[in-house]
């Protein structure tokens, strides 16, 4: 019996991935549909996000004073760039909280340097990099004394806050009851406001059909 010989299959050359310098991205950046990181020469594209997403960052922005015991203070979302010059990083922070003016890079105003409390609400596509490596190199900016993470599917917010001894210490608050409170400003909020007009339950149903899809 003659047996035939399965084609050899052919490998096609690797692409070697393009590093681009933090100049072409922002050319990039200027003329681009949808809004990319830059991590060190490499350009990551982002996710759109969900309406509870949305609605929770909004909450947590119109509850947020301009004026606390005297001091000023400037709320961003979405949409102002953040550089991070240690780990040669543009991201996008959901929200950044800056004391005083903001320090801008370079001549323009669309980069900020100096944010004091920084939240991401988290994404079931986004969590693990918000907690490991995003938080890494939010670490290294001197001014930042806070980070919060907001779950968008639960009541959960995790706070990291940084102690004087340069420690960051976790709290945790899981309960629509609870009230999160600030340490690097004078600023409580009760979690029912964060989490004001959000259903979990509609967010749960789109997860599913999304896991439907992808399996």
């Amino acid at each position: 019996m003659q047996t035939q010989e399965k084609p050899a299959i052919e490998k096609k050359p690797q692409t070697e991935k393009r590093h681009y310098t933090p100049e072409e991205y922002l050319a990039l950046e200027e003329s681009a549909i949808d809004k990319s990181e830059y991590h060190d020469g490499e350009i990551i594209p982002m996710t759109g996000g969900t309406t509870n997403h949305n609605k929770i960052a909004l909450n947590f922005c119109r509850k947020f004073p301009l004026t606390v015991n005297g001091q000023d203070y400037e709320t961003f979302i979405n949409d102002v760039r953040l550089w991070i010059p240690l780990t040669r990083r543009y991201v996008y922070p959901d929200i950044m909280v800056i004391q005083g003016e903001p320090i801008y890079q370079g001549s323009n105003k669309t980069i900020v340097t100096n944010p004091l409390v920084i939240v991401e609400v988290l994404s079931n596509s986004t969590k693990d990099y918000d907690r490991g490596g995003k938080f890494v190199a939010y670490r290294s900016i001197p001014e930042l004394r806070e980070y919060i993470l907001i779950d968008q599917y639960s009541y959960h917010i995790e706070q990291f806050a940084k102690n004087s001894n340069g420690k960051w210490v976790l709290t945790e608050y899981d309960s629509a009851e609870s009230g999160l409170t600030l340490e690097s400003v004078d600023f409580q909020i009760p979690l029912s406001e964060i989490y004001e007009r959000i259903s979990f339950e509609v967010e749960e149903e789109v997860n599913e059909q999304i896991s439907e899809i992808q399996e």
